[in-house]
């Protein structure tokens, strides 16, 4: 926000634009300069500011999915949200975890590649003192799992990786499976160094742990689905779900729509005098026989033929075809 001048510093600015002091057209011009931005080619940007708006959306709905998974999980306070979404080698987002960290390498077909779901440390032993019937307090000093833990935490986060797969489903199905848990970054190489990634940040709060989740997402993997990643696309995508709602709703409002259902036994023309003059007893001729299936109309339209009989001491009807489109008749 620019800084708000004073009557006495606007009349001191004017004094010294009329003396000379100060020449307005240099202003000017230091206004309209361009200004020259820094561009490392060591960094590729890879993905458009619209794709990173995307990925903060589906991963803001997969922080909350996060949350509520983990507050049923280990029945305590847990507050998830993305903190920042940035794009960077992959080198570099190794460099900067710790040494000694929780990866979740998985798989998310039919995208080819693995992704990483980084753990910090004091988030990963607060989630495992909680399971284990502790107050979800984090270690002072990280080791290695042991082979108990780590089963534990393969569980806990293979389900996590059901809630990533429903926040991506907006965009593409996707059916993430755990491929391996590690713990030393160095003996993890996904993709070549030089290879751009998209890193999900989120600031995570369990119990009174703090820590960071990050989530490794390579362009390579998601290169066939970027054009997905884009705001035309999303609002397609929105737009076609609510169309599908809608009909979904139009059709079980239809179902509840009562229709006339009627059966025709045959039919005959009659004069008004012989209409008139039936009494009890008379027998009126139709034009159809008995073994002919009887019309059944809902509405005015033809849709089945049916045989008439008795059910449970009741008139009844049995279809025996349907017809494939109703023919309207009058009459």
């Amino acid at each position: 926000m620019s800084e708000v001048l004073s009557q006495s510093e606007i009349d001191a600015l004017l004094t010294a634009i009329s003396s000379g002091e100060l020449d307005a057209e240099e202003m000017r011009k230091d206004e309209v300069q361009k200004k020259v931005k820094t561009y490392d080619f060591k960094r590729a940007y890879r993905f458009s500011k619209d794709q990173t708006r995307s990925l903060t959306r589906i991963h803001e709905n997969f922080a909350r999915l996060l949350t509520s998974y983990f507050s049923a999980q280990f029945r305590t306070l847990v507050q998830i949200a993305v903190a920042s979404v940035d794009q960077l080698p992959y080198d570099e987002f190794i460099r900067s975890i710790p040494k000694m960290t929780i990866l979740n390498v998985f798989e998310a077909y039919p995208l080819e590649g693995r992704l990483v779901m980084e753990v910090n440390p004091n988030v990963a032993y607060a989630m495992l003192d909680r399971l284990m019937g502790g107050q979800g307090v984090s270690a002072e000093k990280f080791r290695s799992l042991t082979e108990i833990e780590t089963i534990v935490m393969e569980k806990i986060f293979n389900k996590a990786l059901e809630n990533f797969a429903e926040a991506w489903k907006t965009v593409v199905d996707l059916e993430p499976e755990l491929d391996v848990l590690e713990t030393n970054p160095q003996f993890m190489q996904i993709v070549s160094p030089n290879e751009t990634v998209a890193v999900i940040s989120f600031s995570t709060k369990i119990g009174d742990a703090t820590g960071m989740i990050n989530l490794c997402l390579p362009h390579v993997v998601l290169e066939p689905i970027m054009p997905k990643l884009t705001a035309s696309h999303w609002l397609a995508s929105q737009k076609k779900a609510r169309s599908e709602q809608e009909i979904q709703q139009i059709q079980e409002r239809v179902k509840k729509a009562t229709v006339t259902v009627k059966a025709e036994l045959g039919s005959t023309p009659l004069t008004i005098g012989e209409f008139l003059n039936l009494a009890v007893g008379d027998i009126i001729q139709l034009d159809s026989l008995y073994e002919e299936p009887v019309k059944i109309r809902v509405g005015n339209l033809l849709k089945f033929k049916g045989q008439p009989g008795v059910s449970k001491k009741r008139i009844a009807l049995q279809v025996s075809e349907v017809l494939e489109e109703g023919v309207e008749e009058n009459g």
